[in-house]
């Protein structure tokens, strides 16, 4: 068994998800420095981990976040209702008419086509989430009284702030005590991390969740700048990834930390913005398991690719217990989610195991 999982009659929710949750503001087929007209979006990194399970997977999934009580976060929120996702858990606070003191996180992001690239800019100073800190949540009533099987969170939230980083640790912690399973997406994102310590910052922080997570999900750039460590042979400058130098690597992971039941990786090579070769990979019980292989993937909007890949890995792991079972779920779940437009899937369980059945995309009628 990989995993132990909590009783599901013995919890209220199957997941949950910790995290920030902006206003995506899209201009479609326009770049953001000429747009007129932006469609708007909710999504975040952890949170579309959340959506996924519970739209296109079926299970029960809540969310701790925080929001500045006004217009823009009752927008957030009726989004998420939307989405089937439980919003009780989240904490709202007071707004002081100007965002001077709070606010909700915008993220102004562009799709890429060819050789023009995907651009992100979010504008997410001083935001309710980014101002959570230890005790603001009650995680004994949430783990201990509640009951979650699963709880998602990643190096994103954690980077806000130092007392994000805080809360992770919080959060981790008491969901270990009452058994619940910890997903942890290292997400390395420079630019949260430069004016705060960068690298080193970044590893200080990372290497004390690492000591609690069960699930850990990153590419190879995140386990070198959030853990430390190097993948022997691999130069940065290369355009592939030395999987062998990568597999060896993740056995010394393993090694420092023993607690990792599972660890996943996103396989991507970008031809261009709107091709991509994707897959992924699996390391769990010394053993490396292959996903899929989708070469020539045509990417509509590659952003929430990752979290849905997430997603169905998580599916597989809770429904299956099976490392290659759920890899492939991953993999198939994030290339329909790279399909559409928005942060989160709008995929079916039905289109995601057509998928892995080796279905083609002829239409359906």
């Amino acid at each position: 068994m990989l995993l132990e999982l909590r009783d599901k009659k013995d919890c209220t929710f199957d997941m949950l998800s910790l995290g920030e949750i902006m206003l995506r503001l899209d201009p479609g087929d326009m770049r953001v420095k000429n747009a007129r007209n932006f469609r708007v979006w909710e999504g975040g990194g952890e949170y579309n981990v959340a959506r996924g399970l519970r739209r296109c997977f079926g299970m029960k999934t809540s969310v701790v976040t925080a929001f500045a009580d006004n217009e823009i976060g009752r927008l957030c929120e009726d989004f998420i209702l939307q989405g089937g996702v439980d919003t009780s858990l989240i904490k709202w606070v007071p707004y002081d008419g100007i965002g001077r003191k709070v606010r909700n996180g915008l993220n102004f992001t562009e799709r890429g086509f060819g050789i023009r690239g995907a651009v992100g800019v979010s504008d997410r100073g001083n935001t309710a989430a980014s101002q959570l800190k230890k005790g603001d949540i009650d995680w004994e009533y949430i783990f201990g009284t509640l009951g979650v099987r699963w709880l998602h969170t990643g190096g994103i939230f954690a980077a806000l702030s130092e007392s994000t980083a805080e809360v992770v640790i919080e959060a981790v912690k008491t969901a270990k005590k009452y058994g619940t399973v910890v997903s942890y997406d290292l997400n390395y994102r420079p630019s949260l991390w430069n004016d705060i310590g960068g690298k080193e910052k970044a590893q200080a922080v990372n290497k004390e969740i690492a000591k609690y997570i069960d699930v850990m999900i990153g590419n190879e750039e995140d386990f070198t700048a959030c853990l430390g460590f190097e993948i022997e042979g691999n130069d940065e400058n290369l355009k592939e990834l030395n999987l062998d130098g990568y597999v060896k690597m993740l056995g010394e992971v393993c090694k420092t930390y023993p607690n990792f039941k599972v660890i996943a990786t996103t396989l991507r090579t970008v031809k261009t913005a709107t091709v991509n070769d994707w897959s992924a990979m699996v390391y769990a019980d010394g053993k490396v398991y292959n996903g899929l292989s989708l070469p020539g993937l045509e990417i509509y909007d590659r952003v929430g690719g990752g979290d849905s890949f997430a997603s169905g890995l998580i599916y597989g792991l809770m429904t299956y217990d099976d490392a290659q079972v759920a890899v492939n779920y991953g993999v198939a779940h994030g290339a329909l989610a790279m399909t559409t437009p928005g942060d989160t899937s709008t995929a079916s369980l039905k289109e995601v195991e057509n998928i892995i059945g080796g279905k083609g995309a002829r239409v359906a009628r």
